[in-house]
């Protein structure tokens, strides 16, 4: 595969440990509140490839989350930094350690870095971790009309194949366009994400969303994502899942979008083994 990677610019970004935050009672769309652990800080016990559903929690983050405080240099973070990027703490205990980009989740606006059990041990709110951020501008030579966003041009080869006129990328779970619900109307997605929902129990079992995980590569059909996410007949959006499900009306598992094309230009193929936890 030829690509432009030449011609892309690499930069540093950085951002701290955003904590933990919460505001009380989280009312659901069963009408019941909640007090659960939700967006933020170290999450010591979720990794890509673990389950992001049914947990006693609500759009959690797997990993550390970060924020820069500055909201023009936190919009730089988010946007700028790709899935697959590398990340370095530079303060605390754990300076020195390397981690690599899983996603960005919109609203909240975080970035999550996955470090290893031993390094998020060390780590605290508060430390500072620098991103190699590149990969924003990517492009297929012959594949033009397909976007590529979020994802480090190194990541392309072991997700895509080219077969004739298509990609052929493999995808953990196929999504229809119905079930995709907060994060539409984004005049873009090259930051955040839009969430699969997950209220209605016969769609999930239809769908297998129940076996969701974070990290897995997940395909939309029938939706355009080049300038915000959209219904289109035809198109297909590749994301990836960067947080848990959610309580919450028309929320779910987050997609951060890593791909899309129109006229059947992406075809995705079901694989298990289509997760961010075996590409890394």
């Amino acid at each position: 595969m030829k690509t432009n990677i030449d011609k892309l610019v690499a930069q540093q970004v950085k951002g701290s440990i955003h904590h933990p935050t919460l505001s009380g009672w989280r009312v659901g769309y069963d009408g019941q509140g909640r007090i659960i652990p939700s967006v933020g800080g170290i999450t010591y016990d979720k990794h890509i490839g673990d389950s992001c559903m049914n947990l006693v929690g609500d759009h959690v983050e797997p990993g550390v989350s970060l924020q820069n405080k500055d909201p023009r240099e936190n919009a730089a973070l988010q946007i700028l930094a790709c899935v697959g990027n590398e990340a370095k703490v530079i303060n605390g205990d754990a300076k020195g350690a390397k981690g690599v980009v899983v996603g960005t989740h919109g609203g909240i606006e975080h970035c999550f870095i996955e470090f290893d059990d031993e390094t998020l041990e060390k780590l605290n709110t508060d430390d500072t971790i620098v991103i190699k951020a590149f990969g924003q501008g990517l492009q297929l030579e012959g594949f033009e009309d397909v976007t590529f966003l979020n994802l480090d041009p190194r990541l392309l080869d072991k997700m895509v194949t080219i077969n004739n006129n298509q990609l052929d990328v493999k995808v953990s779970h196929i999504v229809p366009a119905e079930l995709m619900g907060s994060g539409l109307g984004s005049s873009h997605v090259y930051s955040g994400d839009y969430d699969i929902m997950t209220q209605d129990p016969e769609m999930n079992k239809k769908y297998n969303l129940d076996s969701l995980r974070f990290g897995d590569i997940v395909a939309v059909e029938n939706h355009y994502s080049a300038n915000g996410p959209h219904y289109l007949k035809g198109a297909y959006t590749i994301g990836v899942i960067v947080h848990s499900d959610s309580f919450t009306s028309g929320h779910g598992p987050g997609l951060c979008v890593l791909m899309s094309a129109k006229d059947n230009k992406i075809n995705p193929i079901i694989d298990n083994n289509a997760n961010l936890k075996n590409i890394l």
